[in-house]
């Protein structure tokens, strides 16, 4: 097998969840008809050519009893959304953070998803990013439901 064949086979594989046992890599090694140093051979290429930035648990917030979150849009200026998107990327209640290229009468160009136990407690977080990012031109906008969360799928 070359080794484009392989790192497709592991990537396809690790789009799902990975197997919750003491050695996952060699789960996906056996799916995958690879052996474990394979695998971990591919990760570590994808690493280094930063393809791949972290293999991570997806919580499940409301299930940890995070049950209040909204998207925050904030009005940036361009030349100051390096030091306010490193502050709100760096705040534990965001989980989200991106700066998007916006259509036109749509002033707010940073995206953030926000998560808290509470209304009272998410309302406070908004707040307090707002203060220490400077930031007074925004919109909350709360989450109703959520209808899909799974992980990409790029084949």
């Amino acid at each position: 097998m070359n080794r484009r064949d392989m790192v497709d086979r592991v990537v396809k594989e690790l789009q799902g969840d990975l197997p919750a046992v003491s050695r996952p890599y060699l789960a996906v090694a056996e799916r995958t008809g690879l052996s474990e140093q394979e695998v971990i051979s591919v990760l570590d290429e994808l690493r280094e050519k930063g393809m791949l930035k972290r293999i991570g648990a997806v919580l499940r917030h409301q299930k940890a009893g995070y049950d209040a979150n909204a998207m925050v849009v904030w009005k940036v200026p361009e030349e100051d959304m390096d030091r306010v998107g490193s502050l709100m990327a760096a705040c534990p209640l965001v989980s989200h953070c991106y700066w998007r290229e916006t259509p036109p009468g749509w002033p707010y160009n940073l995206f953030t998803m926000v998560h808290a136990r509470s209304r009272r407690e998410l309302q406070a977080a908004i707040r307090e990013l707002s203060r220490r990012s400077g930031i007074d031109e925004y919109r909350v906008i709360e989450s109703v439901r959520e209808l899909k969360k799974t992980s990409v799928q790029y084949r």
